[in-house]
């Protein structure tokens, strides 16, 4: 049996605070990520680059935020979704098990939000496991349309009877969105029972991971002011028997 431990985080950029008193906390989500030990790790609000921020912290990393995430032995896959005045930014994701090919959609349901969808085949175990990372828009409608495109780009680019994996800040508590990815046979895990937001007082879940094609065994969320302390979001875990 080979047991695959999943996490998704929304990592809020790497900073916190508004301001002149805004700090910079990836430094202590990349020790985060190792604590979290996950073979699989897909990360939303990643910055590839900030021009404005670089200069205002002396500890900026000169890596990409995905790369300087990334564990000793895992590969990191970056897509922007957003591109602003000073830089761009989007999702991740960092893996144990060997990339083998990975694709970007674009997900923007208006102009006043860029969103995407980063779509990663894995090798875990001799096996081919398809992973899809999204950050869903704040609008109800946007996020209906947005779900109908996972659907339809998993029917198209996703095997029937292969392994996947759909996790992100889906920006809903919902059971819309549960009825739509059920569609395609994905299955909410720990749905409505385990908060992530906002990170200090979580009281809803904006946080999911969908399956299909393996057998959920276990989900936790870390919780204390360190966690809180890093991003208005908690990592939701999981882990599953493949």
């Amino acid at each position: 049996m080979t047991v695959l431990r999943v996490a998704t985080y929304n990592i809020h950029k790497g900073v916190q605070g508004v301001g002149p008193r805004r700090r910079l906390e990836i430094h202590n989500l990349g020790l985060a990520v190792e604590q979290i030990d996950a073979d699989i790790v897909c990360l939303q609000e990643v910055r590839k680059m900030h021009r404005r921020e670089a200069r205002h912290f002396t500890r900026w990393p000169a890596l990409t935020q995905a790369e300087f995430l990334a564990p000793e032995g895992y590969e990191s896959v970056y897509q922007t979704n957003a591109f602003t005045r000073y830089g761009e930014h989007g999702n991740a994701l960092l893996s144990r098990w060997p990339v083998i090919d990975h694709q970007h959609e674009d997900m923007s349901d208006h102009r006043f939000e860029q969103r995407g969808l980063l779509h990663v085949e894995l090798s875990v175990d001799g096996r081919t496991v398809h992973v899809i990372v999204v950050h869903l828009g704040l609008i109800p409608a946007s996020r209906t349309r947005q779900v109908a495109q996972i659907k339809r780009f998993i029917e198209r680019e996703v095997p029937a009877q292969a392994p996947l994996l759909v996790a992100g800040d889906f920006n809903d508590w919902g059971v819309q969105i549960n009825r739509m990815m059920g569609a395609v046979d994905l299955i909410a895990f720990g749905e409505g029972r385990n908060a992530t937001y906002p990170a200090r007082l979580p009281v809803v879940q904006f946080d999911h991971i969908y399956s299909r094609g393996l057998k959920p065994l276990g989900l936790l969320i870390p919780h204390g002011r360190a966690w809180w302390r890093m991003s208005d979001h908690l990592p939701l875990i999981a882990e599953f028997e493949i």
